[in-house]
């Protein structure tokens, strides 16, 4: 949705300097094709001239960010991921009720920082269990905890059941905090990389997602290896790969035709076969940002009440190198997975 955000924008005001505050996504691929485009990334409200365009990555920010860009006359536009404005609004919500907030993730990370920023006075960051003890507590029955929304689930499990020995009457938030992206992808991971020789996972090593996934590929038991794109495939990994098994995944920003490159790679240095294996099946809508819909709809675009589809991928010979081999009527979505390791799968891990 992000991405799509700054494209949009860039059609929308041809020639002007569009500003985005961090990166849009931790993706070193998608920054570098933006600022191939005349975007000007900025880590600080006061760098963008007066009145010009600047548009919110998808981490969030601290209200006080927003504030500043009003005050300096900035266009903003919120490209903030929805999943995490449900985060800031808990935040908010807990706050104003009296509770402290416990908000597990990594301190230094743009999405904490935004969290933290919504309710500064009553939150605490917990990254590891070991802060416990330090925190700072009013009123033990009075306390909730959220997550950053790209933990890994196994680690978040472990810094929480901490939070619940620590504190037995500790409220939980509504729903699940971590997003579906991230939870659908760990998930796979953790069920299908024992039966792999080797993970890859396309993504930039800034991005918290996909490093989780690195670690829980090679928790799993299979070496895994993070790469932004095709280039990082290296041929010292295959020295014996007849009948080798590689699982292909991406962190959620990573741009599609990326894994395709991987994929084709693969295909065409190695011989690989594509199988593709449906774990689940994601389709979901975003809706634009109500600011920018607004300016589309001053402008009569035609486009402006669109919302955002995310499916799968359609697998084609063109982008990945060859066509996906069809086990028992299903795509299957591994590269190099054996008939017979797909004739394993449960009935139900088509979702």
């Amino acid at each position: 949705m992000a991405i799509d955000v700054v494209d949009r924008v860039l059609d929308l005001f041809p020639g002007e300097t569009i500003y985005v505050y961090h990166e849009i996504v931790h993706n070193r691929h998608v920054v570098g094709r933006f600022r191939g485009r005349g975007v000007v990334f900025v880590e600080d409200v006061d760098d963008p001239p007066p009145g010009s365009i600047l548009v919110f990555s998808a981490h969030g920010i601290p209200p006080a960010v927003r504030r500043r860009a009003a005050e300096r006359g900035l266009h903003a536009i919120d490209a903030t991921c929805p999943l995490v404005t449900k985060v800031h609004s808990e935040a908010v919500r807990y706050a104003r009720q009296g509770y402290q907030i416990l908000l597990i993730g990594h301190r230094n990370h743009q999405e904490v920082i935004g969290t933290t920023g919504e309710a500064p006075d009553a939150t605490q960051v917990v990254e590891t269990p070991d802060d416990i003890p330090h925190l700072t507590i009013r009123d033990p029955d009075r306390l909730v905890y959220l997550t950053q929304t790209t933990l890994s689930t196994d680690d978040a499990g472990v810094i929480i059941d901490a939070l619940k020995q620590a504190f037995p009457n500790i409220k939980a938030p509504p729903s699940e905090d971590i997003c579906y992206a991230t939870t659908n992808r760990q998930h796979a991971v953790r069920m299908l990389a024992p039966e792999c020789d080797l993970v890859l996972v396309v993504g930039s090593r800034n991005s918290s997602n996909s490093v989780r996934l690195t670690e829980i590929a090679e928790n799993a038991g299979a070496p895994a290896r993070l790469i932004d794109d095709a280039s990082g495939v290296e041929d010292e990994w295959f020295t014996n790969s007849e009948g080798f098994t590689v699982l292909v995944t991406a962190g959620a920003s990573a741009p599609e035709d990326l894994v395709a490159g991987v994929c084709r790679t693969l295909v065409q240095r190695y011989g690989a076969t594509i199988e593709t294996r449906d774990v689940f099946d994601e389709d979901v809508e975003f809706a634009l940002p109500g600011n920018l819909r607004r300016i589309m709809k001053d402008r009569d675009h035609p486009d402006a009440d669109r919302r955002i589809r995310v499916q799968k991928p359609v697998v084609t010979a063109d982008l990945y190198g060859t066509v996906p081999l069809t086990v028992e009527g299903r795509e299957s979505r591994v590269c190099g997975l054996e008939p017979e390791t797909l004739a394993r799968a449960r009935p139900d891990d088509r979702v």
